[in-house]
């Protein structure tokens, strides 16, 4: 398993895993939110690679010492295997290389069933609201 940041040729093979896994935006969406987060900081995107297979992918920002996941991912085929703790893990240390001191992920509450794999990695339920608007 080989862990690197995102490259262009990916972007078909990370948008069908999200597709796959029930992340999925419109294509636009999907495309001009990467591109901003590429234009922004390329090394917070990774991609969990198995003989050049694309398996996996996650999506991280930072906002001063706080840094932000999204959109992991992991092909149903590979999920079980510690692809999704793997990617973690490196976005953690890059966050930590750039600075950041805590991190926070948004978890819609429909999708339970990946809040025990996050407590595994150390995340605390925080009780905030989110709230937010379409422009």
């Amino acid at each position: 398993m080989n862990i690197r940041s995102f490259r262009l040729g990916d972007y078909a093979e990370i948008t069908s895993i999200w597709k796959e896994t029930g992340l999925e935006q419109t294509e636009t969406e999907s495309l001009d939110a990467l591109a901003k987060q590429l234009a922004w900081d390329s090394e917070l995107v990774l991609i969990a690679e198995d003989h050049d297979r694309v398996v996996g992918v996650i999506v991280g920002t930072i906002d001063g010492t706080r840094a932000y996941f999204y959109r992991l991912a992991v092909d149903p085929e590979y999920q079980k295997k510690g692809i999704g703790t793997q990617l973690v893990k490196a976005l953690e240390k890059r966050f930590e290389e750039k600075g950041a001191s805590r991190v926070f992920i948004m978890v819609n509450q429909d999708n339970e069933k990946v809040i025990p794999f996050y407590q595994e990695l150390g995340y605390e339920i925080e009780h905030y609201i989110t709230l937010s608007k379409k422009l």
